[in-house]
């Protein structure tokens, strides 16, 4: 069961040459530079565009299939879709806009309970106001139970935070997480933020200039030297931890994964919860042997899978610590200094990391 579609559509000057499967569950992000062609991909996915030639085949259903004919139209789609503005009803109020496609659903279909998409999202005390006294976050929010309450079988969210602030980003990621964590409805999530798709993705689609480049896991697609995101400035890896237990005398929080342990300043975290950690390129570093006086507490034997050159003075590593990968950009010059190469051993040190959830 999952989602396998195929699209070819010519729109001006721009193609559109997109084939991918994702999984059934989860959030599976395209991802890509605006004009890539991921809103367009989501759009032929919706039926808001008819492909010239298409396929489209949802957890065993086919919803478009050129070839024959078939083609199911967007009213007809059991989808959800988030647009980057909620399009809230203004006249009405948060409850009445949810009940607005809930009502229209036979009970026997309903997926989501009412109870279930307010708490989910946080809109408990919300209930009674009209969207115009709300934040843009919490707009939003609405609108994404608003969509829940369709009781889609596949849920479309297209750059659903690209028009808010950082603080209503912040707020926001929270809920869109326990969606990823608590329904079973896939989700497609374009984005062109690679803290987004770290965050929220389990499976990312690479898009450029219309074709699909890359489909895989998420680290995968994060980590791998020939794709675009191991080369961005902003370049890291995600790892997913356990947490451990807590050190209460120097105030500290430790979190096993499968290549050792990290330590960060303590947090108010459950012993057992599983977490993703954020770990930028440009804050790991790697040597020889294992440092002996250091102030570095995150230091892992590790194994140096690939190198790639990002320009004339700078590296890329590709280290494999345990079953997890992790990024380290350095200069050209200590990588001769140290004379690396393929498969040789190392020890990983890293010096900052982004607890994402």
């Amino acid at each position: 069961m999952g989602i396998n579609a195929h699209f070819e559509l010519g729109l001006g000057g721009f193609s559109l040459d997109a084939g991918f499967s994702a999984p059934g569950r989860g959030v599976t992000a395209l991802f890509g530079r605006s004009g890539s062609g991921k809103s367009t991909l989501l759009r032929c996915i919706a039926g808001l565009e008819r492909a010239p030639v298409g396929r489209l085949e949802v957890n065993g259903e086919v919803w478009q299939e050129s070839g024959r004919g078939r083609f199911l139209p967007t009213h007809r789609r059991p989808i959800g879709y988030v647009f980057q503005e909620p399009g809230l009803f203004p006249h009405l109020s948060v409850q009445r806009n949810l009940e607005f496609g809930w009502k229209r659903i036979d009970r026997s279909r309903r997926r989501v309970a009412m109870d279930q998409a307010v708490e989910l999202l946080g809109l408990g005390r919300l209930l009674g106001r009209a969207p115009g006294g709300l934040s843009g976050g919490e707009r939003q929010r609405v609108a994404i139970a608003r969509a829940l309450l369709s009781s889609p079988e596949l849920l479309l969210m297209d750059e659903p935070l690209a028009a808010l602030d950082l603080a209503s980003k912040a707020e926001i990621l929270p809920y869109l997480e326990r969606l990823h964590g608590e329904l079973a409805i896939p989700v497609l999530y374009v984005s062109h933020a690679p803290d987004e798709v770290a965050r929220l993705a389990d499976h990312v689609v690479l898009l450029q200039e219309g074709r699909v480049i890359h489909q895989g896991g998420l680290n995968e697609a994060l980590t791998r030297l020939d794709l675009p995101l191991a080369r961005d400035p902003e370049a890291a890896a995600v790892v997913e931890v356990r947490v451990a237990e807590h050190d209460e005398r120097y105030q500290l929080t430790y979190l096993d994964f499968p290549g050792g342990r990290f330590t960060i300043s303590r947090r108010a975290l459950t012993p057992g919860q599983r977490l993703r950690l954020r770990i930028h390129a440009q804050d790991v570093s790697v040597t020889l042997n294992r440092p002996g006086e250091t102030s570095i507490l995150n230091v892992f034997p590790a194994r140096l899978r690939e190198m790639a050159e990002l320009n004339g003075s700078k590296l890329l590593l590709r280290l494999e610590v345990g079953d997890a990968i992790l990024l380290a950009r350095i200069t050209r010059k200590s990588a001769d200094h140290l004379g690396l190469r393929p498969g040789q051993p190392l020890f990983a040190q890293t010096k900052a990391l982004a607890l994402l959830n």
